[in-house]
C-alpha cells in the first residue's frame, strides 16, 4: 500500500560522542527533496558526497552498521536509522561533523526527540513498500531469520544469552510509530565487563561508558536499573528496525529473527531486496491473457489473475471464490464449500500457465497432469474467499515436469501437494 512521502519540516540536532570511536560529532536532520531517500553527509569535509543508507552501499562491520569505507565512512548508524524509519520518515539528509553519530544513552531516544521537534510532515509523492511475498530464510552464524508475508510490519525477535539477567528473551510487535516510540526508541545497547578489554584493543568502544550502555559483571548490572524487564531483546529489535531501513523502502512483512546481528541483519536485508526486484519484474497475466493460454472455459476457468510469473521457476495466482460459482447449488445446500478436487484443479491450471511459460507457441499447447502426490486439505473454502496459489518448480525433464503447490486464504495454507505434468500439443 503506497502513501505520502514524509520528511523533516525543520532543522534538528543531537550532539554527543560517538560510541566506538570515541570522536565529538553533531548529527543534524535536515529536509530533503521527495524520493532523495536517507542520506548521511560528512559537514566538516569540504566536497563530500552524501551517501546514501542503503543495503549496497553498507559494509560488514564488527559490532555496527557502517556506510561507505575509508575516511568517508559512517559508523554505528543503526540508532539514528531506527528513529528515522520507526517514525515514518522517507527523506531526510543527516548531516554530521563527525564519522560517528553520538551514541546519546546507547538509544534512539535522543534521536527521536530531535525528529519530534523538528516535526514530520508529507512533502509530495509516494513511497510503495519493499513487500515480502513469500518465504524468505537465511541464517549467518548463530543469527537465522525468517521474513514472512505480513500487513505492515512486524517483528519478533528472539536473544539467548547464557546471563542470568538475560537469559532467553523474546518481544514481537509490530512497528508503528506508535509502537517504536513506546515499546522500542529507548531500549539501550548493552554490553559485559569481561569484554571491554578486548573490544578496546581492538579499536572499540572507545566512547563507551556507564551512561551510554547497561554494562553486566557475572552477578547482574554494573551500575543503574532496567527500563523494561526484556529491555535487551527490546534493544536487539530496535537494531533491527535501524538496519531493516537499508531496504530503502519501508519493508511490509513479519520478520521472525532469532539472534538478530548487524551483519545477520543486513543479509537478510540483501535477500529481501533481491527477492523483490526479481518480483517486480515479474510477468503479471490479466484474465484476458489466461484465456488465450488456458483451454479452459466457464464453468471451467479456475484463475482469474497472475500475480507473479518467473517462467520455468514460480507462478503466483489468485481464484476469487464467490457465491455465484456453480457448484455452490449442490456442495452444499445451505452450507456453501468449495470441492477440494476444485481446489486442486485451480491449483493446476494455475501451475499449468507456469508450465505454458517454458515453451514455444504456447497457445498451441496444452498441460496434461500425469499424477498427485501428498495432497493434503487444512481448512475449508468458502464463498468470498480469496485463493492464492503458489506454485514453484520441482524438476523439468524435457516436456514433463514436477511442481509444488500450495494454496492460501488470507495467508492460511488451505491446500498443498506436488503434481507431475507434461505439456503436449493441442
Amino acid at each position: 500500500m503506497t502513501r505520502g512521502r514524509r520528511t523533516v519540516a525543520g532543522r534538528a540536532s543531537v550532539t554527543g560522542t560517538g560510541l566506538h570511536l570515541g570522536r565529538p560529532c553533531t548529527l543534524t536532520f535536515a529536509p530533503a527533496a521527495p524520493g532523495t531517500g536517507l542520506a548521511f553527509v560528512r559537514v566538516d569535509v569540504p566536497g563530500a558526497e552524501p551517501v546514501p543508507a542503503h543495503v549496497s552501499h553498507a559494509v560488514q562491520t564488527e559490532r555496527r552498521t557502517q556506510l561507505g569505507t575509508g575516511e568517508a565512512a559512517f559508523h554505528t548508524v543503526e540508532h539514528v536509522l531506527a528513529a528515522l524509519a520507526g517514525l515514518g520518515v522517507d527523506d531526510c539528509l543527516v548531516e554530521c561533523t563527525g564519522p560517528e553519530p553520538p551514541i546519546a544513552d546507547g538509544s534512539a531516544a535522543a534521536f527521536v526527540a530531535a525528529l519530534t521537534a523538528a516535526g514530520i510532515v508529507e512533502h509530495g509523492g509516494t513511497v510503495t513498500p519493499l513487500v515480502v511475498r513469500r518465504p524468505i530464510r537465511v541464517t549467518d552464524g548463530e543469527s537465522s531469520y525468517e521474513a514472512l508475508p505480513a500487513d505492515g510490519l512486524v517483528l519478533d525477535v528472539t536473544i539467548d544469552f547464557p546471563h542470568p539477567a538475560i537469559g532467553r528473551q523474546r518481544t514481537s510487535l509490530p512497528v508503528t510509530a506508535e509502537h517504536f516510540r513506546a515499546e522500542l526508541a529507548s531500549a539501550r545497547t548493552f554490553g559485559f565487563v569481561q569484554e571491554v578489554e578486548a573490544l578496546r584493543a581492538r579499536g572499540l568502544i572507545r566512547g563507551g561508558s556507564l551512561d551510554n550502555a547497561l554494562v553486566l559483571d557475572d552477578r547482574g548490572l554494573v551500575e543503574g536499573t532496567l527500563r523494561w524487564p526484556d529491555e535487551f531483546v527490546r534493544h536487539k529489535a530496535l537494531d533491527c528496525v535501524g538496519d531493516l531501513a537499508l531496504a530503502g523502502r519501508p519493508v511490509q512483512g513479519k520478520i521472525i529473527a532469532t539472534r538478530p546481528s548487524h551483519r545477520g541483519t543486513m543479509r537478510l536485508v540483501q535477500a529481501i531486496v533481491a527477492d523483490a526486484t526479481t518480483q517486480e519484474d515479474a510477468v503479471q497475466l490479466g484474465i484476458e491473457d489466461i484465456i488465450k493460454l488456458l483451454p479452459h472455459r466457464y464453468p471451467f476457468l479456475l484463475v482469474d489473475r497472475v500475480l507473479e510469473l518467473e517462467p520455468g521457476k514460480r507462478v503466483v495466482g489468485i481464484k476469487n471464490v464467490t457465491i455465484n460459482e456453480p457448484f455452490f447449488q449442490g456442495h452444499f445446500p445451505g452450507h456453501p464449500i468449495m470441492p477440494g478436487v476444485l481446489i486442486v484443479e485451480a491449483m493446476a491450471q494455475v501451475g499449468g500457465l507456469l508450465l505454458l511459460g517454458t515453451v514455444e507457441d504456447p497457445d498451441t499447447k496444452v498441460v496434461y497432469f500425469m499424477s498427485l502426490d501428498n495432497v493434503k486439505f487444512r481448512r475449508p473454502v468458502k464463498p468470498g474467499d480469496q485463493l492464492r496459489f503458489e506454485i514453484e518448480v520441482l524438476q523439468i525433464r524435457g516436456r514433463v515436469c514436477r511442481i509444488q503447490g500450495i494454496a492460501k486464504v488470507e495467508g492460511e495454507v488451505v491446500c498443498e501437494g506436488e503434481m507431475a505434468a507434461m505439456v503436449r500439443d493441442r
